[in-house]
């Protein structure tokens, strides 16, 4: 296949084999797919037979646990592969059937071991202690067990947590649905290129589009996408409230003082982190102001519109990256995280982990997912830019964290917590950005690199904490009992633009439809990892430039962790402490040095 971007998607079957992922090295046909759900269909079943009988040994709670893992890991494999199908083509009745029953059994599984937390929290804790200790083949399930424990008050007995387990299903159809909408049903308008051609305005195509020379474009774009979900805003504030209403339901038979507080024990985070981030964020907005002040000066415009934030603001050569060449360029940037960490990265470049280009039907956006036992499988939307070329180092930055967790933890540690999940991709976007910086020798080239990052940081940073602080407020609003609105989210949004961006722009009204199309507003209090983990891998990233092999051991002792530990204590053994301020200041302080070197270019 060509890399040149069409003006209209192709059909699945029309994208070249080798820019496919392979799916098969996890099901190699859906017969043995039928296979695997029957079998834990039948083991569900069975798990019962250890309900009830967790405290007589150490032995039997052994046999029960890794019972469970082998249940947990087929039912993992099942749904992995039979949402990642539908990934390929939502339009796609067959894999919609497929994901539908995958969904269905995950909560079958889900709900039949829903006894074994509540039955170990019964079980005295110097009893369990006991076991650990004369049973060593239990001790690896140790920090499981201790964790358990620490969340003990906020487990409910068997029939209460078995019922939470069968009600999950029904409490994630608003993110189900909102899924099957944005990926399959909304349709967005063709509107006319540079060159005066119709061009459809895809989710895929959208920021190519606003990275336009052309501002009539930049507006066409924007205006097409957001008259598409304006046309569709009261379904999907439904939605939205939905899912809020499903998390209030969830902390409040939990019993936590909040959602927030429910969303962060999982990962024994207090709320202080979270809080602590939208404060210092919100105490360094002058810097966000400064720059979209610099963005209005280089673009030489006297009102600067929320359509051309993305625009480079330095020109460089119109050239299109093939995607050869950006695996290139990635491996080169990567280079500094040795040998054994390159070779398996070529490995995977060869060997179906990636689906690269766009088709109709496609999910939209790019992700690394995968199952235990198989290697990771990245899903891209690649269109020839620079910022796919980041996307691919991200995305890579995933798929290796979890290839390294898996070489080295046994299952029940293997899926490393939401909270550091974004360390490793930003790390690999941070050498990147080093690599390409000092290979530049052009002052123009320098600029758009520095413009790139100061964007990296702007939408991973100040864009993401804006959303952390949209769903704190709307999940404190709903708390309280008040109504959550079309006309109140919208308010919301657009108050909080204003606030982030400053006077130097002008707030289009339509931006305050923007919480309609944000995928994560349903994986509730997520967006906030994206912040820490950019502040985090800004500190590492720098150790690994600057120590050599030392951190870079460190680093990868931390991508071999898994969730053997927990996050924060992760990351303090690997140089960064978050408990503190401190590194989401050090990180405001490389976006203020960028800025520094950017304004020297474009206002000298």
């Amino acid at each position: 296949m060509e890399t040149k971007i069409k003006n209209s998607l192709p059909k699945r079957e029309e994208i070249d084999a080798k820019y496919k992922w392979k799916l098969e090295d996890i099901y190699a046909d859906n017969s043995l797919w039928e296979e695997d759900f029957n079998k834990v269909k039948q083991m569900a079943k069975e798990v019962e037979t250890f309900k009830g009988k967790l405290a007589q040994s150490a032995e039997t709670l052994l046999n029960c646990l890794k019972f469970c893992d082998e249940l947990k890991l087929k039912t993992e494999r099942i749904f992995v592969y039979a949402r990642m199908r539908r990934d390929e083509d939502n339009a796609n009745p067959v894999y919609q059937a497929l994901a539908n029953r995958a969904q269905a059994l995950y909560v079958e599984v889900a709900t039949a071991i829903s006894f074994i937390t509540p039955e170990l929290t019964s079980i005295p804790e110097e009893t369990l202690y006991k076991f650990l200790n004369e049973n060593n083949d239990l001790k690896v399930y140790e920090t499981y067990i201790k964790d358990i424990i620490r969340q003990k008050e906020h487990t409910l007995s068997d029939k209460e947590e078995s019922l939470l387990a069968s009600a999950s299903e029904m409490a994630a159809s608003s993110r189900d649905i909102f899924t099957m909408f944005n990926n399959a049903d909304i349709k967005f308008p063709f509107i006319k290129d540079e060159k005066g051609q119709d061009v459809e305005v895809t989710k895929g195509k959208y920021i190519k589009l606003l990275e336009s020379r052309d501002r009539r474009v930049r507006k066409d774009a924007f205006d097409a996408l957001y008259s598409s979900y304006k046309s569709y805003k009261n379904t999907l504030a439904t939605l939205l409230a939905a899912n809020l209403k499903g998390n209030k339901f969830y902390a409040t038979a939990r019993k936590y003082g909040s959602c927030l507080e429910a969303s962060l024990d999982d990962d024994n985070i207090s709320a202080d982190v979270y809080t602590n981030l939208v404060k210092t964020i919100n105490d360094n907005l002058h810097l966000l102001h400064r720059y979209v002040e610099l963005r209005k000066k280089a673009l030489k415009l006297d009102d600067l519109h929320m359509y051309d934030l993305y625009v480079p603001i330095v020109e460089q050569p119109e050239k299109e990256i093939s995607y050869e060449q950006a695996l290139d360029m990635v491996t080169e940037g990567l280079s500094p995280m040795g040998d054994e960490y390159i070779n398996y990265l070529k490995e995977a470049f060869k060997s179906g982990w990636i689906d690269v280009y766009e088709n109709e039907g496609k999910t939209s956006g790019a992700y690394s997912w995968g199952a235990y036992g198989t290697h990771p499988y990245v899903l891209l939307n690649y269109q020839g830019i620079v910022n796919d070329v980041f996307t691919i180092a991200h995305e890579m930055g995933h798929a290796m964290h979890s290839f390294f967790t898996d070489m080295t933890q046994p299952y029940i540690y293997s899926e490393y917590k939401i909270f550091v999940a974004e360390v490793a991709s930003t790390v690999n976007e941070s050498l990147l950005m080093a690599h390409l910086m000092k290979k530049s020798t052009d002052k123009k080239e320098k600029a758009y690199l520095l413009n790139h990052y100061l964007e990296e940081f702007r939408g991973t940073v100040f864009r993401q904490v804006m959303f952390a602080e949209f769903e704190m407020i709307i999940h404190e609003k709903m708390e309280k009992g008040e109504a959550l609105t079309v006309d109140s989210l919208c308010k919301i949004y657009y108050e909080l633009n204003k606030k982030y961006f400053g006077t130097g722009i002008t707030v289009d009204e339509d931006i305050s439809f923007e919480w309609a199309r944000i995928p994560h507003f349903y994986r509730s209090f997520y967006v906030y990892k994206y912040a820490t983990g950019f502040s985090a891998a800004t500190s590492l990233s720098r150790q690994i430039l600057n120590e050599g092999e030392p951190a870079v051991e460190r680093y990868k002792s931390f991508l071999r962790s898994g969730c053997s530990d927990y996050p924060l204590e992760l990351l303090k053994k690997a140089g960064v402490d978050l408990t503190t301020p401190k590194p989401i200041e050090d990180a405001l302080q490389v976006f203020a040095e960028t800025l520094d070197e950017l304004e020297k270019i474009i206002l000298s």
